[in-house]
């Protein structure tokens, strides 16, 4: 229970750049995008990457909570269990990559490529074992609804 407490008060810490509810800085991260497309640098997040991947992501495996959080060019990834991940998110030869090293040592996501992102779902496909995972945007730092957690109540 203490871990689900955790994970979502990462997912509520997160949620302060996504703005959207009136603050003064919601609106100024869609307007970096701008400042850094005409160089090419690796300044922020990746071109074409920052708006889809952008927020809070969430899924279930093996029984456990995994949330993986963008925000610009960084990645972290939470699981409870105790897995924590943290790396990189953005375009590369043309493709979205996520990239994380975990504290764990676990190496069951450690590069990803984004297959799909919608407005509500994302599909990454991670190398090794693994395979392909679907996330669902987790809206305001909240868990989705009718997401299965095997928490007793």
């Amino acid at each position: 229970m203490a871990m689900a407490a955790g994970l979502t008060g990462a997912l509520a810490l997160t949620a302060c750049g996504g703005g959207g509810d009136g603050a003064k800085d919601g609106p100024t991260p869609s307007a970096s995008p701008t400042a850094t497309a005409g160089s090419g640098a690796a300044t922020g997040a990746a071109p074409g990457a920052s708006g889809k991947l952008q927020g809070s992501w969430i899924t279930t495996a093996g029984g456990k909570i995994v949330a993986l959080v963008v925000n610009g060019d960084q990645a972290g990834l939470f699981a409870t269990g105790g897995s924590v991940c943290s790396g990189t998110a953005g375009t590369e030869a043309g493709m979205q990559m996520i990239h994380l090293t975990c504290t764990d040592g676990s190496k069951d996501r450690v590069s990803g490529m984004v297959d799909s992102v919608g407005a509500k779902t994302m599909k990454v496909t991670w190398s090794g074992k693994l395979g392909q995972e679907t996330f669902t945007r987790a809206e305001g730092g909240r868990l989705p609804s009718g997401l299965p957690t095997g928490l007793k109540q």
